[in-house]
């Protein structure tokens, strides 16, 4: 099927609304007592996670019934299909139950192993991304889209790279990626807001050496990528997606505004570790309380 540029513009418009109606379920989990539980992995599920989840499966079979659906909660073992969606209904949870606002709703639409069209929504901060065959942005406004403005990676500042850092995750091969580069400085942030904020030319590098899967990374990385950017492994290809074989993990990659640094990356040429049970299931889970 050949999806031309303003079909996946709107696409991509359709999934901004999705994902803005689903961070208003979160929002109004957000601050408060949430209940949740701890996946098999250690990862924490939340009631959050789950209704939001729902309710973001059940407007994707509504405006696209015959396109599956894989999304980390209830549908991550699925096998995908030429055309699929990847879909995080609240990545950066554990930042979520803390309090922080630096949390986001993932939708991404998959053709082949690249995505085609996305949308990224940080209702904590009032904003969403999209990307179809161009990349955008827009405030939400009364938990919609408002305007849409169009969005590109910056130059390289004259003092060097602004590299966005996560807030959980750091690890000694991130690291030392980081350090072969010509940094003017680090930027924390959570969740997958690292590839948008990129995107919107607010900083340069995202580095993560650690296991991510993919729902985390297609929608955030569509968006960088129709704004000039580019997210790479370690061959200095752009990262894939469809890997059922492997559970949908991903292996290292950095995601960057300006492509031509791809080539002075030092990423570990290493294949994603198998994966834990990623779905909650009862036996599997107890209570926990929030990290403060």
């Amino acid at each position: 099927m050949h999806l031309d540029a303003p079909t996946r513009d709107r696409i991509a418009a359709t999934l901004t609304e999705i994902a803005c109606e689903a961070g208003e379920i979160l929002r109004s989990y957000h601050g408060g007592d949430c209940p949740h539980v701890l996946k098999r992995d250690g990862s924490p599920a939340s009631l959050a996670d789950t209704a939001s989840e729902a309710m973001i499966l059940a407007a994707l079979a509504r405006h696209w019934p015959d396109i599956p659906v894989v999304a980390e909660e209830t549908a991550y073992d699925r096998p995908p299909s030429e055309l699929f969606f990847l879909v995080d209904p609240l990545d950066g949870t554990r930042d979520f139950l803390a309090g922080n606002h630096e949390y986001s709703v993932n939708i991404g639409l998959v053709q082949g192993d690249r995505p085609v069209a996305s949308a990224l929504a940080a209702p904590g901060l009032g904003r969403v991304w999209g990307g179809g065959a161009d990349a955008f942005e827009a405030a939400i406004v009364a938990g919609r889209p408002g305007a849409h403005r169009a969005i590109a990676v910056r130059p390289v500042p004259a003092d060097g790279l602004v590299a966005l850092v996560s807030n959980r995750h750091g690890d000694a091969e991130t690291e030392a990626c980081l350090s072969a580069l010509p940094l003017g400085g680090r930027r924390g942030a959570a969740s997958a807001l690292k590839f948008c904020l990129i995107a919107s030319g607010e900083a340069d590098i995202y580095v993560r050496c650690g296991p991510t899967m993919e729902w985390d990374t297609a929608a955030g990385d569509h968006v960088l990528t129709s704004a000039g950017g580019c997210v790479v492994v370690s061959s200095g290809q752009p990262i894939t997606y469809g890997h059922h074989a492997r559970h949908y993990r991903n292996g290292p990659f950095a995601a960057l505004g300006d492509r031509t640094y791809a080539s002075r990356l030092a990423l570990p040429a290493r294949s994603p570790a198998p994966r834990r049970t990623v779905g909650a299931t009862a036996e599997s889970l107890r209570p926990v309380s929030p990290a403060r």
